[in-house]
């Protein structure tokens, strides 16, 4: 799998790749390659991101890509950024129109601290910020374990109602 790393301008800065496992996938290796480094990633990565969709006031960003894809697969039509390590998360660099951004949290100690510092300087910048949070490790095994649908409801109740009507896909809007 490869993506493009972008800046906020939509230029191309670097490049993920990630080797996965030809033989399908293994519980062990989440699917990737049987190889040392499943994931590289080579460029100016930090601030940038592999970005699903254009941002314009409103953004999701997380660490890797298989999680920002996997809240893709049940928001499809919200912008998302996947900053690709803990570090570079904190670090991100959103665009001026952003009004709102959520923070896909991965629950670990790195996770957690990166969504903190980065909350703290878009509040500093006048954005709102908020937290997502998954139920297991991440969203990509909330989504493989738990499936789409207990995904899109999480996310039903952990976004702005504003947003889940705006960004679930017509027909997921029911709080019910």
């Amino acid at each position: 799998m490869i993506a493009c790393v972008t800046d906020i301008d939509g230029v191309i800065t670097g490049v993920h790749r990630t080797w996965l496992d030809p033989d399908g996938f293994d519980p062990n290796r989440l699917g990737k390659a049987p190889i040392d480094t499943p994931r590289r990633a080579m460029g100016d990565l930090l601030g940038n991101a592999v970005r699903f969709g254009v941002a314009n006031d409103v953004l999701v960003a997380g660490e890797g890509v298989e999680t920002m894809l996997s809240l893709r697969s049940v928001l499809p039509i919200l912008p998302m950024a996947a900053a690709l390590s803990a570090n570079h998360l904190a670090a991100l660099l959103v665009p001026l129109t952003l009004r709102r951004l959520y923070v896909a949290c991965d629950a670990d100690a790195a996770g957690m601290g990166a969504a903190t510092t980065l909350t703290s300087r878009m509040e500093e910048a006048g954005i709102e910020a908020f937290l997502l949070s998954p139920r297991l490790g991440d969203f990509n095994e909330d989504l493989r374990t738990l499936g789409p649908e207990a995904l899109r409801a999480a996310m039903r109740v952990q976004l702005l109602t504003e947003d889940v009507v705006r960004f679930l896909p017509p027909g997921d809007t029911d709080t019910g």
